[in-house]
């Protein structure tokens, strides 16, 4: 994906593939040297809690929403009213994100325990800055495809790509295992990103490593077709059980 025509191409195949609801989107973690001229996300910060916790949204995961629209670039203090989606993306330690009082939350309702946090995939350096965009008109080269999925896709693509996994609660932590472990994995959502996102619940998530993005897409096509033509098979199939059904 060298280039903005390429990666027009392949959100365009990805999107008729998968018959994705949503544009897919770009994830690029980068140092302040390679910032392209991105204007910054401009949404106001808000209140602090009690904690002191803020940020320019409730989480991180709520940026994937923000990107179908525009390109914009992020940085720490963006991210930072949720504590796991900045640990999960690179921008606090462990130790930081444990001090902190929506972590405590979660472990003390018993949500996550702190063995889960400690395990949690995590991009290893630290971003001076997240761009995030349409793949389309991505103004830098991501380092992570992420689309928004319904169960027919995920079977698709599960089918297409046998290494995928496919994970739990945070949401989050699939961007870090695409980003880190090159590997494509799914989640099934977590009630923390559904609350802030909106998602609907019929709708999943699934990160796709940028590295090797063309083979995956032909990969996913070529799934996508034969899906298609065994339901066409099962469809005329099942007429005979339509007609069997009807008054004689």
């Amino acid at each position: 994906m060298a280039d903005r025509d390429s990666r027009a191409d392949l959100a365009a195949r990805l999107t008729r593939a998968l018959d994705l609801r949503a544009a897919p989107i770009g994830i690029a973690f980068l140092a302040a040297s390679e910032l392209p001229s991105t204007p910054a996300f401009d949404g106001p910060v808000a209140q602090p809690n009690r904690a002191g916790r803020t940020g320019t949204v409730p989480a991180g995961c709520v940026f994937w929403t923000k990107a179908q629209e525009r390109a914009f670039s992020t940085v720490a203090a963006d991210h930072a009213n949720c504590s796991v989606g900045s640990y999960t993306h690179g921008f606090l330690t462990l130790a930081e994100a444990a001090q902190t009082d929506d972590v405590g939350a979660a472990i003390e309702a018993g949500w996550v325990d702190a063995r889960a946090i400690e395990e949690l995939p995590h991009v290893l350096a630290r971003p001076e800055g997240i761009v995030y965009g349409p793949l389309a008109t991505m103004p830098a080269d991501p380092d992570v495809v992420l689309i928004r999925i319904v169960g027919a896709a995920l079977m698709t693509l599960r089918n297409a790509l046998p290494g995928l996994r496919i994970e739990g609660k945070p949401q989050c932590h699939i961007v870090a295992i695409a980003a880190e472990g090159g590997e494509p994995a799914a989640s099934v959502g977590c009630a923390l990103s559904r609350a802030r996102t909106g998602m609907p619940p019929e709708e999943m998530t699934c990160a796709l490593p940028a590295e090797g993005l063309l083979e995956a897409v032909a990969r996913i096509e070529a799934a996508a077709e034969l899906d298609r033509a065994m339901h066409r098979y099962a469809s005329a199939d099942a007429k005979r059980f339509a007609s069997a059904s009807e008054p004689r």
